[in-house]
């Protein structure tokens, strides 16, 4: 029932910024937390960062605390990760998430994001 559609990927090279985008549709009614995972060649995917709809907290994985900022504007329905001083071990696929306090989750389809020189 809720759409999340990510943008903003790309190739950048080592201490370069990107900003990722997602926009949700749908019935996104009482949704408990929204935020960012990733997945790199090799790896299992893992959470970078998200927030509580109800407080506002925010969380961030260790390897990018004070690098990335999560933010939102609610009147577009839209989540953002600011992504600062781009390191090649953040070279992942990275996925908008959201879900309910039932448990059940949505996800979108991802966009890549490439750290090289």
């Amino acid at each position: 029932q809720v759409q999340l559609v990510e943008s903003g990927g790309g190739l950048v090279q080592p201490g370069g910024s990107l900003r990722l985008s997602c926009v949700m549709s749908g019935f996104t009614s009482n949704l408990y937390a929204i935020g960012w995972f990733r997945q790199a060649p090799g790896k299992e995917r893992e959470g970078v960062s998200c927030f509580s709809v109800s407080d506002t907290n925010t969380y961030y994985s260790d390897s990018v605390k004070g690098r990335f900022t999560i933010s939102r504007d609610s009147a577009k329905f839209m989540v953002f990760l600011q992504m600062n001083n781009l390191k090649p071990e953040d070279t992942a696929v990275y996925y908008c998430h959201a879900d309910r306090k039932s448990g059940y989750e949505y996800w979108g389809q991802g966009t890549q994001v490439t750290v090289s020189s």
